[in-house]
């Protein structure tokens, strides 16, 4: 099955809601970077006392704004690892990635932490 064609309107909407998100939750990120090439939408951030961005994570588009396909970036092989997200499932959204990631590169666990359920 071809992949699906990322719609302009999403490709906007997540990018703002990465860099909002940042903002919100990882302050201390100097720059976030979200681009984009096919189906794939790759983040990249300057941390802190660094001058470069590093890669983050990379998305896969599953033709929902919501739910992506989660791959995290490897340092020790600079490539992209298809990954679980602290729910532990491999899609989520994209705020969930951001999280993940930067809780992960920014020695913060407690951004994989899960509130409480209501029943």
């Amino acid at each position: 099955m071809p992949a699906k064609p990322v719609p302009e309107f999403t490709k906007l909407a997540v990018a703002s809601r990465l860099r909002d998100h940042a903002a919100t939750r990882w302050p201390q990120l100097t720059d976030l970077t979200v681009r984009w090439r096919g189906q794939f939408v790759y983040a990249a951030a300057t941390l802190p006392g660094e001058d470069e961005p590093a890669p983050l994570f990379r998305l896969r588009y599953l033709g929902t704004p919501d739910l992506w396909d989660f791959a995290i970036h490897l340092g020790s092989s600079n490539a992209y690892e298809d990954s679980l997200l602290p729910s532990g499932s491999p899609e989520g959204t994209p705020e969930e990635a951001l999280d993940c990631a930067c809780g992960l590169y920014l020695s913060d666990p407690s951004a994989w932490l899960q509130p409480p359920q209501q029943d």
